[in-house]
């Protein structure tokens, strides 16, 4: 027990145990052994670290945005330079196999470079007045400290996409860390030290969503909170921040819908089907869940779809398809959906379903990727997102029906068709209830510089990343001034010794 590592906060600049002296068990996903003990942060914690977010906002804020830019290059190019690290960290902590880590680092590190050039952007408007000689503009100014809470399913992407556009605005930052990927946040922090970021500008709180993540949103003291995860966490954020007016974004669940019409290429559609349903074991709020096909071609994508699903290898190597999901707990409750899906809702299992039968893997939480087909468009596994490797098959007549069924779910997030059709690729894009719609590809999500965000149950309307974020982190104000010919002729004023 004494070889494993301690993950403590990060506040001010350096690490602190939790002022409550208890720790959280860690387990590694691939083989259920206990890999760390993270800070169970309490209220107290939470105080310091908002109150160190308080302090350096005065100095942080003052900077030209300009000069915060340079700053976080130089945090990027520390991520550049760590980022085998970065990803070796994630591998271990979430169980992705190591091509798909340093992918996400690569994702990080090139939002990172998008925000790090706002600050020579950073842009307001100039505005047209109806008053003679009056000029009008806007400028962006912080909110104050920015809540950050994040889930464990990409956490050093979800980090970056949040941290990079609250700190190039201005504001300073209390991470509230996935206390299933807590290692990750913490060598971040380092990494904004290193960086030249002064104390107190990112701050990490480890431990428990209650009480450390509930102290983060109900302080006054934070004017913004921006959360990823579950749509009923998102609601109570939204209720108790909502009554002090805090600026608040949620990015929330999908059962994503991706669709095949009777002239898609099936070989593209069965590939992208494939990494959109099952990529990162499922953990993705873009996950395309429910495929949608023509019932011209329903049986031989099928059949195809399964085959496919088989060959996929699960595992920690290089190479391999898929890892284990996040914790036990998560684990289990993905068994049990698939277990109701087949026993009470009339659901037929076409592959998966269990645990794989591999020596190598069965201590961990790994679950053989799914395929249910004949589930009611009611019942709660073709309704509900449970954030692991499973997809639901469902037939549709034609266009109108593979919408309407697309539209069923409270979800919004990101859908896909894959259609030879212009005409039917634009129809469902505009006609399809979600806020990211791909064409051909997978139900995937955003680029640094493209919004990500979704309808309905998805979240709030606010969009992150892209320049759209930048409203999140940012209060715009609009300065007019009048220009009065009267004054254009008189005496010219000198200053700094004679300097006009």
């Amino acid at each position: 027990m004494n070889n494993i590592a301690q993950i403590p906060n990060w506040i001010n600049g350096e690490s602190h145990t939790p002022m409550g002296g208890a720790w959280l068990d860690k387990f590694n996903p691939h083989n259920d052994s206990l890999l760390s003990r993270v800070a169970a942060s309490t209220a107290d914690d939470v105080d310091q670290a908002i109150c160190a977010a308080v302090d350096a906002f005065e100095g942080w804020s003052a900077l030209t945005p300009v000069r915060r830019g340079q700053l976080l290059s130089v945090l990027v190019s520390e991520m550049k330079r760590r980022s085998d690290d970065l990803a070796h960290c994630i591998a271990e902590e979430t169980g992705k196999p190591p091509q798909d880590a340093k992918g996400e680092v690569g994702g990080a590190i090139l939002l990172g470079e998008y925000f790090a050039g706002e600050g020579m952007r950073l842009y307001g408007r100039s505005l047209t007045s109806g008053m003679p000689g009056k000029y009008s503009h806007t400028v962006r100014q912080p909110r104050g400290v920015a809540g950050l809470i994040v889930p464990a399913n990409t956490p050093i992407a979800n980090i970056a996409w949040k941290s990079f556009p609250a700190l190039i605005c201005g504001n300073t930052v209390v991470l509230k860390a996935a206390e299933d990927a807590p290692r990750i946040a913490l060598l971040f922090a380092e990494l904004t030290r290193d960086a030249g970021l002064p104390p107190g500008v990112f701050n990490v709180i480890q431990g428990a969503g209650q009480p450390a993540g509930s102290a983060l949103v109900q302080d006054a003291r934070v004017s913004v909170i921006s959360f990823t995860g579950s749509t009923p966490v998102g609601r109570w954020i939204a209720e108790v921040a909502g009554k002090r007016l805090a600026r608040v974004s949620l990015e929330l669940g999908g059962k994503n819908s991706f669709v095949v019409c009777d002239d898609a290429d099936l070989d593209q559609a069965v590939h992208w089907a494939a990494l959109s349903a099952f990529s990162n074991a499922g953990q993705r709020c873009a996950a395309g869940s429910r495929i949608v096909v023509y019932k011209a071609v329903y049986s031989e994508f099928r059949e195809r779809f399964v085959a496919k699903t088989k060959s996929l290898k699960l595992g920690i190597d290089f190479g391999c398809d898929l890892g284990p999901v996040i914790n036990r707990r998560q684990h289990t409750a993905i068994l049990d959906a698939i277990a109701k899906a087949v026993s009470d809702d009339g659901g037929r299992m076409l592959c998966g379903g269990s645990v794989p039968a591999d020596s190598r893997l069965d201590r961990g939480y790994y679950i053989e990727p799914t395929i249910i087909d004949g589930l009611g468009g009611d019942a709660e596994l073709s309704c509900r997102e449970i954030f692991g490797p499973v997809a639901t098959l469902h037939e549709a007549v034609d266009l109108q029906d593979a919408l309407r069924i697309s539209n069923s779910s409270e979800y919004g997030l990101t859908a896909a068709i894959h259609t030879r059709s212009v005409d039917r690729a634009m129809w469902f894009a505009q006609k399809v209830k979600a806020g990211v719609v791909n064409v051909n590809i997978g139900t995937y999500g955003s680029e640094p510089h493209m919004p990500f965000g979704g309808f309905g149950a998805s979240g709030n309307g606010t969009r992150e990343p892209g320049v759209e974020a930048l409203d999140v982190y940012s209060e715009l104000k609009n300065i007019s001034f009048l220009v009065r010919e009267s004054e254009l002729n008189g005496p010219v004023r000198q200053i700094d010794g004679g300097h006009s």
